[in-house]
């Protein structure tokens, strides 16, 4: 996961649209594939490392620590260490966090409906 240059024009556009548009920045934090998906596993309570990693099996461990710091420095999660032998980690959305729940739960029921359209149709979305 590599990060836009800075002084590029492309990070620039960004900036510009998520400063102009409060939807393209929400979608800056949430989107791609990884940080929904474990904002999803994440709505019904907190997670371990491991069973994060086993409902994500196509996820890496390595992407999946990416994201999860990412969504920790987005203060979309919080990462909590418990002094144990071996140590136990546990992930948990915060408060702004949660109030994804709705929003995700809009996403898969717009999800369910458009997969039934397309299949209907026959095509398969680009």
């Amino acid at each position: 996961m590599t990060k836009i240059k800075e002084t590029s024009t492309n990070f620039a556009n960004k900036k510009a649209l998520a400063d102009e548009c409060p939807e393209i920045y929400a979608s800056n934090i949430i989107g791609g594939q990884w940080a929904l998906a474990i904002c999803c596993y994440l709505i019904n309570g907190k997670m371990r490392f491991g069973e994060l990693r086993k409902c994500l099996q196509n996820i890496t461990e390595r992407m999946l620590t990416l994201q999860l710091r990412r969504l920790e420095e987005d203060k979309i999660i919080t990462r909590t260490v418990y002094a144990e032998v071996p140590p136990r980690v546990e992930y948990e959305l915060t408060e702004i966090g949660y109030k994804l729940k709705p929003i995700i739960l809009e996403f898969e029921k717009w999800g369910k409906e458009h997969k039934e359209l397309i299949g209907k149709n026959n095509v398969f979305p680009t």
